[in-house]
């Protein structure tokens, strides 16, 4: 077996390229009625408006005709001294599943509503004054090199194309006022309309909010107080969830009470878990520390049953080998920080995350989380849970920690189909469950989050009613089965790799997902990527005819790239398949809806040509010049704005080595475009796997050193003893003598 190998070399950066000139898609047109249809819209919208005695601009909802590309947006229109982007609060899906629409909801001012007005009225006229009514592709283009007629001095070519050009995208204009009825408690979140305290705002609309009643963007509101809000205000609520969820209680039949012993633990990593409650008398106990906090339950909220579910969960973490002999993962023991924050039945979400929160922010010494909590109901088509949102930022806000979230369990018949709560996470790995033979488990539960974004990301064994996971409870030995249970066997493998092998999560989880997906990559909306292998060799090394190699950096600029990357040639040829996976960790924003990741990295690998372009595995047009893709294919064949991509070519017979350009040489390119002009993704880490498979089972890989080093590339091998051995030397505790 063949060592991964670490490439450290120094990246080239590029600017974006300025935009050419604003035209209609090929075979688009847009005549006069659209614009004045576009005008009453916005004259119905100002009338509605003129009759709502608020303290806060108006609310416009741009209905798309498609999902809409972020360079297809409006730009004039809605727009004053700053562009229309600016004014965007919320974004969402209509539409059926497979053929969604965005919706994007600006907030703005009177004036701008009437500038609007004017220049779509404006553009109406040329058009029929000078273009029969109509304007397409070519017509647009002419005028672009010719300009308007010089009579017009009130207009510019530009803000006339653009005009156009927005008012085709646009089906129409209307207020969003119909938020969803929700009995109980609930939690919701108002569009960001430019308050600067959401107390005080709610308190000038009538409502008595307090600090402990908010969290984040989102306030926690009593059935009356949210009938009152959707009555009086129903265009404010951007996002409402019910604020108690339930979980469901996994049955533990005990099947006897054996006398178990363990060594006491040493120096092994720790991995928080965030569950229910753990029993200090089980065998373990002294591998598990349950430290005092505020934000766990206190003992005497906790009943005899509230412990069994957390229990069991770290029994898998500290000893899950032990306890499943076949499923040993090579990964050793592990210690808990255990933190009991949910009761058996039921919770209440914001109390959740105002615990997680805490938690993760007082303890960062830990770098791994399990949470196998998860909510029965499915998660929202347009915007993800308070829950997962708390997870997102909490990853994007320090750098060197990662949750692992249970992909939650369908136990009903009539059980949603959808994952739960905070299982759309979109930092998060998100684990499912297949059973002891591989398949997917019965009650497994499938994504995707926001109609796009792949959830969950793999799946492990969690067991099912043929044969169940083994896992130790306050009253003994147990068997049980969930999507619970195959969490904590990837917080094992998360926490060996990035404390024991010391890798950054960005390769870490890349790994993970890399291995699961492997050479036949199966697009299952069950089991993600794949199923992990079990043991850990397995993730960190490759076959004899495999060279596996790691590259991390950061964004800087629009294009980040290495064009040097020496792939072994033989006779004149690559003989290699290969595959390539990429994660990053971005910054997140729920009051933004679909539209939820700030940047978007593109990830291009593959053969360097003649014209020295790229050409990429998965035959990537974006970004390329002169290259058209709809916003909808991009998302769907390319993964745009996920924040895992893999590409990569399936094994087969008859598999063919490919020809070699110039100097044999491979080339990696990772493009990066932000949401706004924030540019949360500079400086941004990501890290990449890829996989060369030599077709005639030949092992190349010192011949690959060998060309890396003459170009410059610092080529180190993951040795796992050498790490382990490492990790033991910085972990000794060392006395000085006076």
């Amino acid at each position: 077996m063949n060592n991964i190998l670490q490439l450290k070399g120094q990246f080239q950066y590029n600017r974006a390229p300025r935009p050419g000139a604003v035209n209609l898609p090929s075979k688009g047109v847009i005549n006069s009625d659209k614009l004045y249809s576009l005008i009453e819209n916005l004259k119905e919208i100002k009338q509605y408006w003129s009759t709502q005695t608020v303290p806060f601009d108006p609310l416009i909802s741009v209905y798309y005709k498609t999902v809409v590309a972020k360079s297809n947006r409006i730009r004039k229109l809605l727009s004053t001294n700053k562009p229309a982007s600016a004014s965007v609060v919320g974004a969402k899906f209509i539409g059926d599943e497979f053929n969604p629409k965005h919706v994007i909801t600006h907030c703005v001012n009177v004036d701008t509503i009437d500038n609007s007005i004017a220049l779509l009225k404006r553009c109406a006229e040329i058009l029929e004054s000078d273009y029969d009514g109509s304007m397409n592709h070519d017509k647009l283009k002419t005028l672009q090199k010719n300009g308007l007629r010089k009579t017009i001095k009130d207009i510019s070519k530009t803000t006339f194309s653009q005009c156009l050009r927005d008012a085709f995208f646009v089906d129409r204009f209307g207020i969003e006022n119909n938020p969803e009825t929700i009995d109980g408690e609930t939690l919701v979140t108002i569009y960001d309309i430019g308050y600067q305290d959401l107390i005080s705002f709610m308190h000038d609309l009538g409502f008595t909010i307090t600090s402990e009643r908010i969290l984040g963007n989102a306030m926690r509101l009593t059935p009356d107080e949210y009938k009152r809000l959707v009555n009086q205000y129903p265009y404010l609520v951007s996002m409402v969830v019910k604020d108690l969820n339930q979980i469901e209680i996994e049955q533990f039949p005990v099947e006897s009470q054996k006398p178990a012993t363990i060594a006491d633990p040493t120096n092994e990593p720790t991995i928080g878990v965030i569950d229910t409650a753990f029993d200090n008398q089980v065998y373990f106990s002294s591998w598990v520390d349950t430290p005092e906090s505020p934000y766990v339950l206190k003992p005497n909220e906790i009943e005899p049953q509230d412990k069994n579910h957390g229990t069991a969960i770290s029994s898998l973490i500290v000893d899950g080998p032990r306890l499943n002999p076949t499923l040993d993962d090579g990964c050793g023991r592990f210690r808990v920080r255990h933190f009991g924050v949910a009761k058996a039945s039921r919770f209440s979400s914001f109390a959740i995350m105002r615990s997680i929160r805490g938690i993760v922010r007082t303890n960062r010494d830990i770098k791994v989380w399990n949470i196998s909590l998860g909510s029965p109901i499915g998660v929202s088509r347009n915007f993800v849970s308070p829950e997962a949102a708390i997870l997102d930022e909490l990853q994007s806000e320090f750098d060197d920690i990662v949750f692992i979230i249970a992909g939650t369990n369908k136990n009903r018949p009539d059980g949603s189909i959808k994952i739960g709560a905070p299982a759309d996470s979109i930092n998060s790995i998100v684990v499912n469950a297949t059973t002891f033979d591989g398949s997917s488990a019965s009650y497994s539960r499938k994504g995707p989050v926001l109609s796009f974004f792949k959830k969950p990301d793999i799946c492990c064994v969690g067991g099912d009613s043929d044969k169940g996971m083994h896992v130790y409870t306050p009253t003994g030995d147990a068997w049980s089965s969930g999507t619970s249970f195959a969490a904590p066997w990837i917080a094992r493998k998360m926490a060996y790799l990035m404390q024991v092998i010391n890798l950054p999560r960005e390769i870490a989880k890349a790994l993970i997902i890399d291995s699961a997906a492997g050479w036949n990559f199966d697009d299952n909306p069950y089991m993600g990527y794949g199923r992990v292998p079990q043991h850990i060799t397995n993730i960190l090394g490759s076959s004899d005819d495999e060279i596996r190699f790691i590259i991390t950096g950061t964004s800087e600029d629009y294009e980040t790239y290495h064009y040097g990357i020496p792939v072994p040639i033989n006779n004149g040829t690559h003989p290699y398949i290969a595959r390539a996976t990429m994660c990053y960790f971005p910054k997140c924003d729920r009051r933004q809806g679909v539209d939820y990741t700030s940047t978007e990295m593109d990830l291009h690998f593959g053969r360097i040509n003649d014209k020295n372009q790229i050409q990429s595995l998965n035959k990537n047009p974006q970004g390329e010049q002169g290259a058209q893709l709809y916003e909808r294919e991009a998302r769907v064949l390319y993964r745009k704005w996920d924040n895992v991509k893999h590409i990569g070519e399936v094994l087969k017979k008859g598999n063919r080595a490919r020809k070699s350009y110039n100097a044999g040489l491979w080339g990696i390119k990772i493009r990066t475009t932000e949401r706004d002009d924030e540019k949360n993704g500079r400086g941004m880490n990501f890290g990449v796997v890829v996989t060369l498979k030599e077709i005639n089972g030949v092992n190349r890989i010192d011949d690959f050193i060998h060309k890396c080093s003459l170009r410059g590339w610092i080529v180190n091998r993951v040795d796992v003893e050498n790490r382990i051995d490492i990790y033991n030397a910085a972990e000794v505790d060392i006395n000085f003598d006076d």
